[in-house]
């Protein structure tokens, strides 16, 4: 009797923390993976290399890096010159929406991914939004994740055709220190991952911005050493 075939995803990954525990959880759970990079005028194109990385740990089906530039628009200290905030302590960083917030990017992100689910005939994208250890961007929110699903099926063809698609977020309701915890079990090599908003030319994390103050933290409190590498060992 043949094996039943994997079902098709469509995944968004950064190179991240997170993006890469969910490839993880993805392929654990038995989807034929299709992962979606970005190269969309960011200042560093680190994760890019860090998501390749993970693509061949993981041997997918495909991977590939979408070109868009959203220094068109500015508006981001990660699109524009404009400082990345670093030093922020864990109250600044649960206040406001920040000035690395990228106007609308998950929503340009999630249309993409759609678009390739409709071809590959995917029924589930996977995004690795958090809600809770997270920046306070809007488009990391359960409401935006319930709204963009049910945008998916009124906007497409499998949609209407009672096709239903299904934008997962498992990662949404876990903390920074549980995204860790549990991408040790399915073993994540976080090594190879990448979350700093402003690393050196090398690629080394600055260990001073949010995004790296919410990874330091989150192994700090699952008690393991972040093995990736910063700028200044003073910065772990």
């Amino acid at each position: 009797m043949p094996d039943k075939p994997q079902p098709k995803a469509v995944l968004l990954l950064s190179g991240g923390l997170d993006s890469t525990t969910l490839l993880a959880l993805a392929r654990r759970e038995g989807f034929d993976v299709h992962a979606m990079s970005f190269r969309y005028g960011q200042r560093h194109a680190h994760e890019l290399d860090a998501a390749r990385a993970a693509a061949r740990r993981y041997d997918l089906a495909r991977h590939v890096v979408v070109d868009i530039d959203l220094r068109v628009f500015g508006g981001s200290a990660l699109t524009a010159e404009i400082d990345v905030p670093k030093d922020r302590d864990e109250r600044e960083i649960a206040s406001g929406i920040p000035i690395t917030y990228v106007p609308a990017r998950n929503t340009i992100f999630l249309s993409y991914a759609l678009a390739w689910a409709e071809v590959l005939g995917a029924r589930d994208i996977f995004i690795g939004v958090n809600a809770l250890d997270y920046s306070g961007y809007p488009d990391c929110r359960p409401e935006y994740v319930a709204a963009f699903e049910r945008l998916a099926n009124l906007a497409t063809r499998a949609g209407v055709e009672g096709e239903t698609i299904r934008v997962r977020a498992p990662l949404l309701h876990l903390t920074k220190r549980e995204i860790i915890d549990l991408g040790t079990s399915l073993g994540v090599d976080y090594a190879l991952t990448t979350s700093c908003y402003d690393p050196d030319a090398s690629g080394a994390a600055c260990g001073r911005c949010d995004a790296c103050q919410l990874r330091l933290r989150g192994f700090a409190e699952s008690g393991r050493r972040d093995p990736a590498r910063y700028a200044s060992e003073a910065a772990r």
